[in-house]
């Protein structure tokens, strides 16, 4: 009973950091709007370039990154300070905490579940948790999307890459990998508009603002 406590203590901590979605608050604050109602309608980095530009990008970035980073510190924190308590075993509490920071991003509660698309969120806590899986999607992303010009096709070959590098050589590891397949399957969840587009040839390439 303890041990599922802790659990769903981390889990919903996480989800309630993961819906503070920063890019929402950018527009909100710095522009008395909302980013929802523009370009693609989704609350990501990529969409807050888009409308607002550089500056309100970076800022979402940077929020959207330390989601990820504060909800897994914190169960070190606590792992940390409590470490002759029986606690159950630290990388599956900090997986649980890692997916529902992802999922909070995505579905925030504080903004009727319209959020992001969870691609910063998830590598930012798949590199603190794997940094070879991690920054070899990452730079592999960022090399398709500089060659295409497409945010899109570049996050879900991420997202296909990450849960391949996971599946074989992470094989130790179960719950690691059942964490990156998961993300994978949410990130491509909600690219889904996206990949229609990019079928079609209608997709937007990165650069070109839409208001």
């Amino acid at each position: 009973m303890t041990d599922f406590l802790i659990y769903f203590a981390f889990s919903v901590i996480s989800y309630l950091l993961g819906s503070i979605n920063t890019g929402i608050l950018v527009s909100k604050i710095l522009y008395n709007d909302d980013v929802r109602n523009y370009g693609s309608h989704n609350a990501g980095a990529t969409n807050i370039l888009r409308t607002y530009g550089k500056k309100a990008a970076a800022i979402t970035v940077l929020g959207d990154a330390l989601k990820g980073v504060i909800a897994i510190l914190l169960v070190r924190l606590v792992y940390f300070c409590f470490k002759n308590a029986h606690l159950p075993d630290l990388r599956s509490v900090t997986y649980f905490a890692a997916f529902f920071a992802v999922l909070g991003h995505n579905f925030p509660v504080y903004f009727k579940f319209k959020g992001g698309k969870g691609v910063l969120t998830s590598i930012t806590v798949i590199i603190m948790l794997d940094p070879f899986v991690g920054l070899a999607t990452l730079v592999i992303s960022i090399l398709i999307m500089a060659a295409t010009k497409y945010v899109s096709l570049g996050s879900v070959m991420g997202a296909f890459i990450a849960a391949a590098l996971a599946v074989f050589f992470r094989t130790d590891d179960l719950g690691f990998v059942v964490l990156c397949v998961l993300l994978a399957g949410l990130i491509i969840y909600r690219h889904r508009g996206n990949i229609v587009r990019l079928a079609h040839g209608t997709e937007s390439k990165l650069g070109r603002r839409k208001r």
